[in-house]
C-alpha cells in the first residue's frame, strides 16, 4: 500500500525547504521502507537545492539517512523488518565496476543517484496531490518521515549504536575516509595535507590518524575548526587567512612536499596549490566539486615527476563492507563522529541549512 508522509519539499531552485505531506509508492521488489531516525544534511543538498544541478523540482533530497525498516519489498533478502540502516548511495550493481567493487563508479550512478528524480525505469517513488515529485535522490530521499529506499542504498548496521551518531556515514565521513584509505593509502612516516576542515575533511584527518601517516596538516581560513583537527588527530595545521600555503608546506615538510593531498574545499585555486605541494609520486585526490564546467591550469612539466590527481566519488566505498567498519569504529571511540555533529528537530531544517552555510555546525544532522 502507498505511505503518506511528511516531507521537506524543496519547490524550485532557491526557494527554503517547505514540509509537505507526500504520498510513497509501495516498495518495489528491490525497495524497502524505512521509518527515518536521522538524516544528515550535505552540502551536495544545498547544491541541487540551489538549482545548481538539474535534478527535477518540486523534490524530496536527502541522502545521509539512518531509520529502521519497516515493510520491504518480495525480492530483498539483505535486511529485514526491524533492522535498524544506514542510506548511502545506490547502483545497479550489474556494470564492470559494480561488479568488481567500485559501485561508486557505477554506469548509470548519476540518473540513478543524483540527477534521474525517479527509479531506473522512470517511475516515481513520490508524489503528492496525483503530481510526481523528484525523488529516489542517491536512492533514498531521507528529507522525510518515511523513506522508499533502494535495496542497494541501505546497510544493515549495530542495533546498539545510536543512529543519530552515525547517519553522516553515508556520504561526508564515507567520503573523507575513503580519499585516505582507499585512494592514499599513507605509507610509514608519510605526510598528508588536508585542504578544508569542513565534515569530509576533517574525516579525511580522523582517518589519517589511523593511518601510519607522521604528519598530518589540516589547512582552513577558520580558525577554531583548526583547533578541533588538532584535537581530532592534525600534527600541524596552517591558517590561510595569515599565512601563504605553499611557504607552509614547504617548511613543514622540509621541502620535500605532501605524500598526499586531500582536496575538499572546490576552489580550484587551491586545488592548483595542493598539485604544486605534492611530493614526488605525490598523489592528490580531488573531493570538492565546483560548478559543472570548471577548469583547472596545471604545470604539466611539474606533473613529471610522478604526480598523480585523482577524482573521488563517495570514497570509492563498497558500503556494505566499509560503513559497518566505520560504524564499529565510532562505537569503540576510535572515529569521535560527535564532534562534528549538531542535532536538530526536523521541522527546524532551515535553521540547519542557515548553521551549515554559516559555518556554526560542521554537520547537521535531522532528527524525527
Amino acid at each position: 500500500m502507498p505511505t503518506t508522509t511528511r516531507a521537506a519539499v524543496v519547490e524550485s531552485g532557491g526557494a527554503p525547504f517547505t514540509l509537505s505531506d507526500v504520498v510513497l509508492d509501495e516498495p518495489g521488489p528491490h525497495e524497502a521502507l524505512v521509518r527515518m531516525v536521522a538524516t544528515g544534511l550535505c552540502h551536495t543538498d544545498l547544491g541541487v537545492a540551489s538549482g545548481g544541478l538539474p535534478f527535477p523540482l518540486p523534490g524530496v533530497l536527502g541522502h545521509e539517512g539512518a531509520g529502521v525498516v519497516e515493510a520491504v519489498g518480495p525480492a530483498v533478502t539483505g535486511v529485514a523488518p526491524g533492522d535498524h540502516v544506514l542510506l548511502s548511495f545506490t547502483s545497479c550493481g550489474d556494470c564492470r565496476n559494480c561488479r568488481g567493487g567500485h559501485p561508486a563508479y557505477c554506469a548509470t550512478w548519476l540518473p540513478l543517484n543524483l540527477l534521474g528524480g525517479s527509479r531506473a525505469d522512470g517511475s516515481s517513488t513520490i508524489t503528492r496531490g496525483g503530481e510526481a515529485l523528484g525523488g529516489h535522490f542517491f536512492g533514498q530521499s531521507s528529507f522525510a518521515e518515511r523513506a522508499l529506499a533502494d535495496e542497494r542504498s541501505l546497510v544493515k548496521v549495530d542495533p546498539d549504536v545510536p543512529l543519530e551518531s552515525i547517519a553522516p556515514l553515508g556520504c561526508g565521513v564515507q567520503t573523507g575516509v575513503g580519499a585516505v584509505w582507499n585512494v592514499l593509502k599513507p605509507d610509514t612516516g608519510s605526510t598528508v595535507v588536508v585542504l578544508g576542515a569542513g565534515a569530509v575533511g576533517l574525516s579525511a584527518v580522523m582517518a589519517a590518524a589511523l593511518t601510519p601517516a607522521v604528519r598530518i596538516v589540516a589547512v582552513d581560513r577558520v580558525a577554531e575548526r583548526l583547533s578541533l583537527a588538532r584535537e581530532l588527530g592534525a600534527t600541524h595545521t596552517v591558517d590561510t587567512s595569515t599565512t601563504e600555503l605553499g611557504g607552509a608546506l614547504a617548511g613543514i615538510t622540509d621541502g620535500q612536499g605532501a605524500d598526499g593531498v586531500v582536496e575538499t574545499t572546490g576552489n580550484v585555486g587551491v586545488l592548483r596549490q595542493g598539485v604544486d605541494a605534492l611530493a614526488a609520486r605525490g598523489t592528490l585526490v580531488v573531493v570538492g566539486a565546483p560548478p559543472f564546467g570548471t577548469e583547472v591550469s596545471l604545470d604539466v612539466n611539474g606533473l613529471l615527476g610522478g604526480k598523480r590527481i585523482v577524482g573521488l566519488t563517495l570514497g570509492d566505498s563498497e558500503t556494505q563492507t566499509m560503513i559497518p567498519a566505520l560504524v564499529r569504529l565510532v562505537k569503540d571511540g576510535r572515529l569521535p563522529l560527535h564532534r562534528l555533529i549538531g542535532t536538530y528537530p526536523f521541522g527546524d531544517i532551515d535553521r540547519a541549512v542557515q548553521d551549515m552555510r554559516s559555518g556554526k555546525t560542521i554537520k547537521p544532522v535531522l532528527t524525527f
